[in-house]
């Protein structure tokens, strides 16, 4: 039979008569056949199936086989045995390989036909062994395909036991040598589906003996980490990636991270090649891994791998975006990689270049997958272009096509630049290690203590919180110029842009330590900050006046004089449009926004003379009024000088002033002038009250000052705890100077009484006002802390005395000139004739945005922290002020809003600001609450507000416009190149600093026992002290959380 059926196929018969003669034969299987028969048939068709020239033969090999073996098992049996099997495995069937896959699909046929016979136990045997020696042999993508699929259908060839993990572990090196050079679609199609054959495998086999998953992951770990460069693993291993359990994420990263025997450069090609993983089609899952070992390296810090890796591979993965089947893993792997590189703008600006033209692209595909795809990938530009402003010449053409696309919110982009950090990475791998932290959740920079350091970095905090004063000292280009302003400028660009948590301000502090300060010991941080504000200012007109004396000799030798350099002069001009204000040409920079104007007049109340004096200050020292008992006298001028000293810082060779002494609280305008006679004050005189008391700006009109006793008695029967605006009304009101300190009148010749008032004329951007809580003791000889709880009230109304412009005389800024309308003296100052009609009061809307704390008892001992937050200028309240003198009488009055109108106003434009404080501690920075501002003293009596700062809202901030621009990302001007350089630069030493802690850390994690302390004390705790070297006073926050350097 066999002889025939062999002549007829391979005869040239047509193949209907070959078709009918297989079908006699397959028909006949039923009937009896001797043993020979049967053995010569099985041999027939393994020859035709093994060796057929055509498919044709080895079809009919197969129907053929099937059906003897069907009707004649037990001679199949013997002829199929395990020796056959073995033979076709180890040496092949004649001309055929035994790699061959023929061989394979012929095994499996044959296993399928004999399953049920006890003999296939053997057969099994046999292939646990030689499959795992296949396997070992490296078989291509095909055969591997055809040798899962046999042990998908026959799990009892799997090997067991060890041999099963050793299996486990050479199939993962097998996938590992996959190749596929061929271009074609099909191919490449064909390829995928036997990977993912030979993947599926694996998965069934890990899920049988889940025992096998961790070796089988070691060894594409020890594959991937592979340095051997004659040999890269092929990328058809990210198949293996979807078949892991998600919850063997944190046993596999913890594992990898935390193994010293683990070189840098061994994590490193592994981490690359995981990367090129994201090329795979349809793999699954590879973006989670990779993101998890990113964001596990980063916890256990070692960031120089994150580093190198991050600059070689974002543009492959920006790449991937072009391709619809990988662009959302790859997106996910990209967002980490850019938003955790905050110390460099390195890896950003290297796809800079492309992300317009991918912008376009997506755009022209024009489908919901990529408008949605689209919508994220802009949201990761802003974030980055947030993160890294400065570049308008990189970011002009992105920022114009994602123009119509929704842009984030800075608070959003905040909150995601926070989360993303490397150094904000929780770190679970190794949470009982202490270790550098980075930045809070704040995202905010603290001071490093440098021993007993606080009061300046309490001042540097809110000076850097000053939104449009940072803005300014940031966009300065001052090319070497100004070395303290520079320095400044150095300092905030680093609390900007610094990955560390908290920056130590050596090189400023020696910079602007005033020279009678003594290092390591507590000072005040009010007289700091006049210093430091004082310095800066000297420093740039004298740098001006040098300017223009350099200018005015150019000019006077004929020489070309180029024109000075914005760098130099014009940058330090800032720019404002507002019609109201009076140019600021020749101001410094700090005269801009901290300086304001006074006006002292004193009226000779016998011959009605009066003499003006007009001051520049940069803050306002405002003493208590007596009331912390039900009668208090007020002291007269002569009875302060050994008390405090309402001090008005000039900005001029006149250091400080005393141009104020305690006075009752009484509006300047509310006293007339005109007849400023001693008849006048007889009839003040007979109208005055019993008591003296501090009250509010509403009960003024019904109190009166007292010559001779100087003294106010309180009529409220209800009173209530000092404001800040109590002791600004306090400051400017009245005082009658009589007794030891009566006015020499130079009309009269003689020493007079007088009434002195205070007037603000011109209103700073930034008003700072000082709370006078150190007073002497004269019988003691000790500064004394004044306790006194003061309401900060977060919207402040400042009365401005605007004149008109035909009753003023210009002054030059920054000097002092005095008006005796009695003199006509040419050495007396310049007659002026003041009339009160053209005197105009406007309250001006101040918005709080830092309190500096002193937490102790005394000026030389304690703590200082500051609470601040951003405050940018409103839109919505209009300055009001006089344009010129047509304004009619009504117009000014109108002019006059009442407080509760103004407040109302501002205070519905504080819903739409920020709400957001922050609490500066030294190295510390947390999330606070006005609420904490208002309740720190009560919860904390040794802690009170010492040094405010407002911001003037109106429409005429001369950075709001500039702020708009769209180039300038985040509101903050662009840094210089130099300051950008050394900031990455040390943000790069920064990072490996931690890396190098960290890797100390694990040497010693052995002997390393857990500790833990609170992280919080905003609501339970106070917010600390300098410690016991620096005098305590602060009210018990443990020095374990903050050390004093």
């Amino acid at each position: 039979m066999d002889k025939i059926l062999e002549g007829l196929i391979t005869s040239s018969y047509p193949l209907n008569v070959k078709r009918a003669v297989v079908k006699r034969v397959v028909e006949s299987a039923e009937n009896s056949v001797s043993d020979e028969d049967c053995k010569a048939i099985f041999n027939l068709t393994a020859r035709f199936i093994l060796t057929g020239s055509d498919n044709f033969q080895k079809q009919v090999g197969y129907q053929v086989l099937e059906a003897y073996a069907r009707y004649h098992r037990p001679e199949f049996e013997n002829f199929f045995n395990k020796d056959f099997v073995l033979s076709l495995l180890q040496q092949g069937y004649g001309s055929v390989d035994r790699k061959d896959v023929a061989i394979i699909d012929y095994i499996h046929n044959g296993l399928k036909l004999i399953m049920s016979c006890p003999s296939v136990l053997g057969i099994f045997e046999v292939l646990q062994l030689e499959i795992l020696r296949v396997v070992c042999e490296r078989p291509g993508p095909h055969l591997t395909a055809r040798l899962s699929e046999l042990m998908s259908d026959f799990v009892q060839c799997v090997p067991k036991g060890k041999s099963g993990v050793a299996f486990c572990q050479q199939l993962v090196r097998t996938i590992s040598h996959f190749q596929c050079n061929s271009t074609q679609e099909k191919e490449l199609r064909e390829y995928v589906a036997q990977v993912n054959k030979v993947s599926s495998l694996l998965q069934d086999v890990w899920n049988i003996e889940s025992s096998k998953l961790l070796p089988s992951l070691q060894e594409v770990f020890a594959i991937i980490s592979s340095t051997d460069p004659s040999f890269e693993p092929s990328i058809a291993l990210a198949s293996l990636v979807q078949h892991i359990p998600l919850q063997m994420i944190s046993v596999v990263i913890r594992s990898l991270t935390t193994d010293q025997n683990v070189k840098d450069v061994s994590m490193t090609r592994a981490l690359c090649r995981m990367i090129d993983w994201l090329s795979w089609p349809l793999a699954q899952r590879v973006d989670t891994w990779v993101n998890a070992l990113l964001k596990g390296l980063a916890a256990v810090q070692k960031f120089t791998i994150l580093i190198d890796v991050t600059l070689l591979k974002i543009n492959l993965v920006f790449n991937r975006l072009w391709f619809p089947l990988v662009r959302n893993g790859a997106l996910a792997v990209l967002s980490h990689m850019l938003l955790s590189f905050q110390h460099s703008p390195e890896a950003f600006h290297l796809i800079v270049p492309h992300i317009v033209s991918l912008i376009q692209f997506l755009r022209s595909e024009d489908s919901p997958a990529s408008h949605v795809f689209l919508l994220q990938f802009s949201e990761l530009v802003h974030c980055m272009m947030y993160q890294f402003s400065g570049f308008p010449e990189l970011y002009e053409s992105i920022l114009e096509a994602i123009k119509d696309i929704p842009k984030p919110s800075e608070r959003n982009i905040k909150i995601i630049l926070n989360q993303s950090a490397w150094t904000s990475q929780a770190n679970s791998l190794a949470s009982c290690l202490s270790r550098l932290s980075g930045k809070s959740e704040t995202g905010k920079t603290g001071l490093i203590n440098l021993g007993n350091t606080c009061y300046m970095n309490s001042i540097l905090q809110a000076l850097y919180m000053a939104t449009d004063f940072r803005r300014a000292v940031l966009s300065l280009n001052l090319n070497g110029s100004l070395v303290l302003m520079k320095k400044l400028q150095h300092l905030f660009a680093f609390l900007a842009h610094t990955q560390r948590a908290a920056y130590a301000p050596h090189i400023f502090f020696e910079a602007s330590r005033p020279p009678w300060f003594t290092p390591r010991s507590q000072q005040d941080c009010s007289e700091y900050l006049r210093y430091l504000l004082d310095r800066l200012h000297e420093e740039e007109k004298s740098f001006k006046a040098l300017t223009s004396k350099m200018d005015s000799d150019n000019i006077t030798t004929d020489e070309p004089c180029a024109p000075l350099s914005e760098t130099l002069i014009g940058q330090m001009e800032l720019s404002s449009e507002a019609p109201c204000k009076r140019s600021v040409n020749g101001k410094t920079l700090i005269e801009k926004m901290f300086g304001g104007k006074l006006q002292t007049r004193i009226c000779c109340l016998n011959c009605a003379s009066n003499s003006y004096k007009e001051e520049v200050f940069t803050d306002l020292s405002l003493a208590f009024c007596p009331c912390s008992s039900n009668v208090f006298v007020k002291p007269t001028s002569s009875s302060i000088k050994d008390e405090n000293k309402c001090t008005v810082h000039i900005s001029t060779k006149e250091k400080r002033v005393c141009t104020k002494t305690h006075a009752h609280l009484t509006h300047s305008n509310q006293v007339q002038e005109a007849d400023c006679k001693t008849e006048a004050v007889e009839g003040i005189l007979q109208e005055l009250p019993s008591e003296s008391s501090c009250l509010h700006t509403s009960e003024i009109s019904n109190h009166h000052l007292v010559p001779g006793s100087n003294s106010v008695m309180e009529t409220s029967e209800d009173r209530r705890a000092l404001s800040v605006t109590d002791l600004i009304d306090y400051f400017l009101a009245p005082e009658i100077l009589d007794g030891d300190n009566r006015y020499y009148c130079e009309n009269c010749a003689s020493l007079q009484i007088a009434e002195k008032t205070m007037e603000i004329i011109e209103e700073p951007e930034y008003l700072i006002l000082t709370l006078l809580r150190f007073s002497y003791d004269p019988n003691s000889h000790v500064r004394h802390k004044i306790l006194d709880n003061v309401s900060i009230p977060q919207v402040l109304q400042l009365p401005i005395h605007k004149l008109s412009a035909t009753l003023l005389d210009v002054m030059p800024d920054g000097h002092s000139s005095d008006h005796d309308t009695s003199g006509s003296d040419g050495n007396h100052a310049k007659k002026l004739k003041h009339s009160e009609e053209g005197n105009c009061i406007f309250q001006v809307p101040y918005i709080l945005c830092s309190v500096v704390v002193h937490s102790g008892m005394s000026s030389e001992s304690g703590h200082y922290y500051s609470y601040a937050r951003n405050v940018a200028n409103s839109s919505s309240l209009n300055h009001l002020c006089p344009s010129d003198e047509a304004h009619t009488s009504s117009h000014s009055q109108d002019m006059q809003l009442s407080r509760g109108t103004a407040n109302s106003v501002v205070m519905q434009d504080l819903s739409e600001m920020t709400k957001e404080w922050f609490l500066f501690n030294d190295s510390r920075v947390t999330f606070t609450s006005f609420q904490s501002v208002q309740n720190i003293t009560n919860r904390f009596p040794k802690d009170t507000a010492y040094v405010l700062f407002y911001k003037k809202q109106d429409n005429y901030s001369s950075f709001s416009a500039r702020s708009a621009n769209t180039l300038w990302v985040n509101g903050d001007p662009p840094l210089q190149k130099e300051l950008m350089d050394a900031i990455t630069s040390d943000n790069k030493l920064y990072l490996q600093e931690q890396e190098l802690n960290a890797r100390t850390r694990a040497l010693q994690a052995a002997s390393t026992s857990c500790s833990f302390r609170p992280n919080g004390f905003d609501d339970s705790d106070p917010p600390g002290s300098c410690g016991p070297a620096g005098g305590g006073g602060g009210g018990g926050f443990s020095t374990i959380s903050r050390l004093v350097f």
